[in-house]
This record gives structure tokens, sequence and C-alpha cells, in this order.
């Protein structure tokens, strides 16, 4: 039987007289100081480890927990409400209705089936390939689409589909549409006013928006509600001076002018000759806020303040008023207008019609251009220039709309006699609807010009006296007989009231010179006249036919707008004349 190798070898070994534990075998080989470097440097690793851990868990507590909410707590906007705005009678123009916005994980919802697909892009209106162009995306969030009615979100949820999520948002709605566009504006889909006054009152509308802390899972879905951190502030109402009666009037007048009289454009715009507001303001063509989709420049440009044009013959009236305040004529003093036209340098400046003598008065019914060059060549440059520049041309507006101009009236110094002369019958400058509607204020008000306000007046402004009331009356009764049988405006009477105006009818600049054949049409007038309430512009733009002059289109308009004014406005009629006599070829304006 054989023994263990083991036994044999110690019995050998303690024969020999040697122990167990000194055996060649368990010898150890290394040097001692190698053992002790490692006994050292295991000893300061797990130290360092002692050292970090104390320093994470107590000096680094307050980072370590930021890094961690960065992970799983998110910070929710809440949006707030943005303000209504309303005419002067209360009535909505603009309100915010409660919408979604649909955002997706896109790595989580393309693992959904190809029918719950091919519903959610039906639901979202877009095809099945813009659907899956979004959710191709190496983002790990994107926006499927804004604004979302809340009917639809309701079908959407049904569908649960994972990594499909909405957030809160508001949708800006306009119940009069295309009448009331240029007045109110419209926002984009961040809720930020875009045009007119949406844009003009941004801060005072939008408000402040909240947020508060969540924790969210993986797949985006709220599991706990940390807390509010701000309490979201709505936006502020905002009170128009607009009267919604009055602007479907002034839009419906000036679209139906539009369209028969075959022009490119045209603008309305109607002023409260006490308080200065702003009670209407139509342009056409326009557009739909509700719908957007296909815009163009032509839809979107507030003519009534953007645009610029020469006013011809409506200004005539400030250079006969300058006349009479400086003592120069009365309304009776006589000029010689034959053989109706006269040389000035080398230029020539003629009327539409051989007037032969004509009073004062006669050359602002007959809206003589050589008995206005004629009344003005004596007057110093500088003091048409300070009229003009009193009664608010050439100025920027004050009145807080976007994009409003100040049109131009060059320096008095450097003035021509045959360009001081155009400039007498609104030649040489360029104005707004606007400023010419607010211009004739200095007529209606015995003299004064107040500021213009786009919201509700509550205290009537203090003027800035221009002329003085006696020529003020002495211009009324002038731009009355204008509106007469035998003057250029005949076609703007309204039966039962007293009205007065100046028709214009300014040659278009077309690359640097006159057309012949296209021109703006334009007419400012004042109702009643026995007691001033309404001071009304109308402008019609590029007008196509034979008869196209500010007497044959906007003189028309006028009537039918201020008619339906004055009745909606419930004025009191102040003439016993209702029987309208126009001649069968009324007077034209001199071009």
């Amino acid at each position: 039987m054989k023994r263990g190798g083991n036994g044999v070898n110690s019995r050998v070994a303690a024969s020999k007289g040697m122990s167990f534990s000194k055996s060649p075998v368990l010898a150890v080989s290394l040097p001692t100081w190698r053992s002790r470097v490692v006994l050292f440097v295991l000893f300061a690793a797990f130290a360092a480890l002692a050292v970090r851990a104390i320093w994470l868990q107590g000096m680094s507590n307050e980072f370590l927990q930021k890094q961690g909410k960065s992970r799983y707590e998110r910070t929710i906007e809440l949006p707030a409400t943005r303000g209504k705005i309303m005419d002067r009678n209360g009535q909505v123009l603009a309100s915010s209705l409660p919408v979604k916005a649909v955002w997706a994980i896109p790595e989580d919802v393309l693992k959904s089936s190809p029918e719950k697909l091919a519903e959610l892009a039906r639901l979202l209106e877009m095809s099945n390939a813009e659907l899956r162009k979004k959710l191709n995306s190496d983002r790990t969030f994107v926006y499927l689409k804004r604004q979302v009615e809340m009917d639809v979100i309701a079908k959407i949820d049904k569908l649960e589909i994972a990594g499909l999520d909405t957030r809160k948002e508001y949708k800006r709605f306009y119940p009069q549409g295309e009448v009331m566009t240029h007045v109110v504006g419209f926002t984009n889909v961040e809720d930020t006013g875009q045009e007119s006054m949406e844009l003009a009152q941004q801060k005072t509308l939008q408000g402040a928006t909240g947020s508060r802390r969540v924790i969210k899972d993986r797949l985006g879905r709220i599991v706990e509600d940390v807390g509010l951190s701000k309490q979201p502030h709505d936006g502020k109402d905002l009170t128009l001076s607009v009267d919604s009666k009055l602007q479907y009037i002034a839009f419906s007048s000036i679209k139906e002018a539009v369209e028969k009289f075959n022009a490119k454009a045209g603008a309305a715009v109607v002023l409260d000759v006490k308080t200065g507001e702003v009670l209407a303001l139509a342009n056409y063509p326009t557009y739909n806020p509700n719908d957007r989709r296909v815009l163009t420049g032509e839809q979107l440009r507030n003519r009534v303040v953007t645009d610029t044009f020469e006013p011809g013959s409506t200004l005539k009236p400030f250079t006969v008023a300058l006349a009479l305040d400086t003592k120069r004529v009365t309304p009776d003093t006589m000029y010689e207008t034959a053989p109706g036209y006269m040389v000035i340098g080398d230029r020539r400046v003629r009327d539409m019609h051989t007037y032969g003598t004509l009073s004062v008065s006669k050359i602002i019914q007959k809206s003589s251009n050589i008995g206005m060059a004629k009344i003005a060549l004596p007057i110093p440059p500088q003091e048409m220039w300070e009229i003009f520049t009193k009664s608010g041309f050439g100025q920027q507006p004050k009145f807080g709309f976007p994009g409003a101009v100040a049109g131009r009236v060059r320096p008095y110094k450097s003035w021509k006699p045959i360009e001081q002369a155009n400039m007498a019958f609104g030649h040489g400058i360029s104005v707004s609807l606007l400023q010419l509607a607010r211009s004739y204020m200095i007529f209606a008000r015995d003299g004064d010009i107040i500021p213009l306000s786009f919201q509700k007046v509550t205290e009537p402004p203090v003027g800035q006296q221009v002329i003085s009331p006696q020529t003020a009356r002495q211009m009324r009764t002038m731009l009355e007989s204008v509106v007469g049988p035998e003057g250029t405006a005949s076609k703007a009477q309204v039966p039962g009231y007293r009205v007065g105006g100046k028709t214009g009818t300014a040659q278009k600049l077309i690359n640097g010179r006159y057309s012949n054949n296209r021109n703006v049409g334009s007419f400012v007038g004042i109702a009643p006249m026995s007691n001033p309430r309404f001071i009304i512009a109308v402008m019609l733009d590029d007008v196509s036919g034979v008869y196209r002059t500010g007497g044959w289109v906007a003189a028309p308009t006028f009537a039918a707008l201020a008619a339906n004014a004055l009745r909606a406005a419930n004025v009191a009629p102040d003439s016993t004349v209702t029987d309208i006599i126009i001649p069968e070829n009324p007077l034209e304006d001199s071009l």
C-alpha cells in the first residue's frame, strides 16, 4: 500500500532536524520592502476612495442633486392667456382659444403600428410621408403640429401612441375676419403680435408666462408634480376706438367701390372730430386673419397708414386758409384764370376747363390750378411749409400704430416757383390717407388740430391752433360749396345732411415721370357741416376707365359711406334737402 508523498517528505524533513515552516518550498522569494509598498498603495487607494466618498456625500451634495434633477425633472411653461381686443362698445374683436401642440419622441412613436401612424397623419392633416419625414429625425424631441383644436386632440389621445404628448397653448380667433383685420392685426404661432394693434400693444396684451416643476419618466410622461415655480399672469384687455358698425360700413363701401370702378386698391378712414378717435379704418384688398395659408403683399398692406401718395386738389384748402389767415385775400378776392393755362418758368400749369375770372371761393369750388398758383406764389415759401407741417404733413405720426409713415415735405429753402405752385395744388408732396384725414381737423374744429388715437378716449385732448376760428368757418363754407351742383364733388351729396369736402386727383409717378392714365382719386369730407361729427377720407388707386377722377369715383364712395355712418351713429339730419341734384357732366379736378 502506497503512502502519500507529502507525509514521506515531512518525515524526511523532520528526520534531518528541519521544521515544516522553514521548508524551502515555502520560502518567500520577494524582498520585504516590496510587500510593504504594495500594502501602502492599497491603503492609499482605500483612503482616496474614503475621502472621495466623504466629499461627494458631504461637500458636493447640492451639485449631485442638481445633476440628478436635470435628468428627470423638467420645467413646464404655463402659458398666459393673451388679453382680448374689443371695440369701443365692448364687442370682442380678438380672443384666445385653448389649443394644444402635438410633440413626439420619434424613436418611440415609430414603434407604433402603421395603421395608428396613418390615422395620426390624417388627424394632423398631413400626408404619411410628411409625418414620417418629421419622425425620421435624429432629434429626441420634435413638434408634429402646433395649435391643434381640442376635439382633434381628444381623437389623438384615443390612439394611445407611446412617445406622443401634447402641450397647452392658445390660438387667436378674430370674429370679424377680413372686415377688421387691418385694425386688429394677427399673431403668429407663438402668440406674438405681427401686425396692427396686436403688434403695437404686444407688451400689454401678452401677459407673463408661468412655470412648474415636474418629474418625467423616460417616455416623457409626468409621474410626479414637484410644485409651482411661477404663477402666470394673463394679458390685459384692450379697448379700441373703433366702432364695429362704422367699420363694417367703411369696409363694405370701399370694397364695393374698388370692384365697381375696377381699381387696383382702395382705402377709407373715419375720424371723430371731437376726440380724434379712429372710428373706422378699411383697406381692400384684404385677408382673413383666421386663415392665412395664402397671403400676398397686396393683402397685407395697410394703405391708410403705410402708403403715401400725392394728395392733389385735397391740399388746396390749406394754401387758401393760409392766405385768408394772413389777410392776403378774402373769400371774394378775384383772380383771372383765362385762358385756362399759365406759364411758370419753363413749365405750364393748366385747368381742366377755362373758367375766366374766379373768386377765391370759386377757385376752391371749381378746383382751379391756375387760381391756386396765383394765390400761392406771393406767399413766402416758409409760411406755406409751416402750415403744411403744423397740419401734420411730413411729420412722423405719434399715434402708436406700426408702419405709419411720415410722408414728405421738402425744405422750403430749395423750393422753386413752379414747385411752390405745384405744392399749392397737391403735387410734389406726399401724405398718407390718415395724415390727410387728420389735417382736415383744422377746418372741422375751428382751426385747431388734435392727436389721433386708436384706443378709446375718456377725456377730449387739447388741440394746437393752426388757423383762426374765423378762417376755419370761412373754409367750411367753401368746402360745402364744392359738394353743391356747381362743384367738383356734386356726387358727394348726402340726402338730409349738409356735408362738405374736397376732391383730389393726382397723377402717379411712374419711372420718374407723371403718368397720363394712372392716378389716385381721393376725397376728404366733413359731416354734418352744421356741427361736424365725422371726417371721412376715401382713396381709390389706379382706377381703370374713362371716369377716374376723385369727383367721379371717390366722391360717390364718400356719399354712400357718410350716409350710412351718420344714420348708424344716430346723427340728426341738418338739412331738409332730400332730392339730390347732380349735373349730367359734373366738373372734374384739374390733374
